[in-house]
């Protein structure tokens, strides 16, 4: 598709990405009288933290949390949201900064959209479900999920059969199946990236049937089974819709492995895992939880306590090296472990589910020829000038980061550090304006 005549579009900073470190670096900010431009990939702010059930360690709602800060920058009036948006291209430019936007079509009219989900419901066409990462399937036209900022649909055109029935639907005449891409010009005098982190992929150890085996999941994918608003209304096996009586996890399943490129530790992998457990034992309370780990990393405030209690629940830590998992003729996992208590001796032991704890991967790695010319460390996350003191410096003057995007963190991390980026970037801006 060839793209619509340019916009034009200035803001005093440019914020890419819209999870909960770019949501808190843009209200930040905002709230100092900046303009702000905040642009995000997916057709909703939020980022991954949407999508999380709870937080550890004090299992709060991450919604709860989340969602505030959406609305929050929807309703600013210093802060323009671009969602479904692709960022092309950022390149300095006499002390500013010129970007190159991509906004992709969503096959309605946003101006004449009212959110009625009317479209949806006149829908007979279903596709697999991102949000539910697989498990659960959407319509070929939906909002992306039910708290979803902004409440715009997506028209999916692969799996659109173009039946007519969105468009005999909507009161507002709203669809437009001829939209195209639209090209957009940003002009801004600062720069943070907070484009956070993927995860490890499941296959990417063909040992232990991730993407193979239909009861080896992702975290990701437990976190929306344990959803009170989940695929499946509880937690259940995918392959057959049982409920699980017995679920391990396995630890460094995607990190502190050369082998897969990731050679460091995730951080949030232990304590995720143990989150997860602590609210499966909870919601299936005769179930055998186990937890395969080499070591346990319990980092922050608070997270030894979380880990003692889980123990004291009855989930069970195994101190072993995972070999491999296949699985028998009722798609039951089968994990060949041995353990260091035993010097090593392999058994195998069969689990209904078995969760992958992967590790974080960046979601956008600086190249030279990339979004942006910045430098990567080793690891493929941003560089930092100083990681101790400045942590949201990176090594271009007037381009700031925040979050997971300069390397694994937790929730509590990457919030502070936004607040931290935000400040850096507007005495930034102060001195500029001083200088003028």
């Amino acid at each position: 598709m060839s793209a619509t005549t340019d916009r034009r579009l200035k803001a005093d900073v440019l914020v890419v990405g819209a999870g909960i470190a770019g949501l808190q670096a843009s209200l930040d900010l905002a709230e100092q009288g900046r303009k702000v431009l905040l642009v995000d990939r997916d057709a909703s702010t939020g980022g991954k933290m949407i999508n999380l059930s709870k937080v550890f360690p004090t299992l709060d709602c991450a919604s709860c949390i989340t969602t505030p800060r959406m609305a929050g920058v929807s309703h600013h009036a210093n802060i323009t949201t671009l969602t479904y948006t692709e960022v092309d291209r950022i390149e300095p430019n006499g002390g500013s900064f010129h970007a190159t936007l991509t906004k992709k079509p969503r096959y309605i009219i946003e101006d004449l959209c009212i959110g009625c989900k009317r479209c949806e419901e006149a829908c007979h066409t279903f596709a697999p479900d991102e949000y539910d990462h697989g498990l659960g399937v959407r319509k070929a036209i939906s909002i992306p999920f039910t708290n979803a900022i902004p409440q715009y649909p997506v028209l999916d055109i692969e799996n659109c059969v173009v039946c007519g029935g969105c468009i005999k639907a909507c009161p507002t005449n709203c669809i437009d199946f001829l939209q195209e891409p639209e090209k957009m010009q940003v002009e801004a005098d600062a720069v943070i990236v907070t484009t956070g982190f993927e995860l490890t992929p499941k296959d990417a150890k063909s040992q232990y049937g991730g993407g193979a085996y239909p009861n080896v999941i992702s975290p990701m994918q437990m976190e929306r089974l344990l959803a009170p608003h989940g695929p499946y209304g509880g937690v259940m096996r995918p392959s057959d819709g049982r409920i699980p009586s017995s679920i391990a996890y396995v630890q460094c399943a995607g990190s502190r492995d050369a082998s897969i490129g990731v050679p460091y530790c995730s951080r949030v992998c232990c304590m995720y895992a143990i989150k997860q457990a602590m609210l499966l034992s909870g919601s299936l309370p005769i179930a055998d939880i186990t937890i395969y780990y080499m070591d346990i990393r319990a980092f922050g405030k608070g997270y030894e306590e979380f880990y003692q209690n889980a123990k004291a629940m009855g989930i069970e830590f195994v101190k072993a090296k995972v070999a491999r998992i296949s699985e028998d003729e009722e798609h039951n996992a089968i994990v060949r472990i041995e353990r260091e208590e035993d010097g090593g001796k392999p058994e195998e032991v069969t689990h209904d589910l078995v969760v992958l704890s992967l590790g974080m991967v960046p979601a956008w790695k600086p190249t030279a020829d990339g979004m942006i010319p910045l430098e990567a460390d080793s690891d493929g996350f941003l560089k930092q000038r100083s990681p101790m003191l400045a942590p949201g410096l990176t090594t271009m003057d007037g381009v700031f980061t925040a979050g997971t995007a300069s390397g694994p963190k937790d929730i509590v991390d990457t919030i502070v550090q936004a607040g931290a980026a935000a400040m850096e970037c507007s005495n930034y801006l102060h001195r500029r304006e001083a200088a003028r």
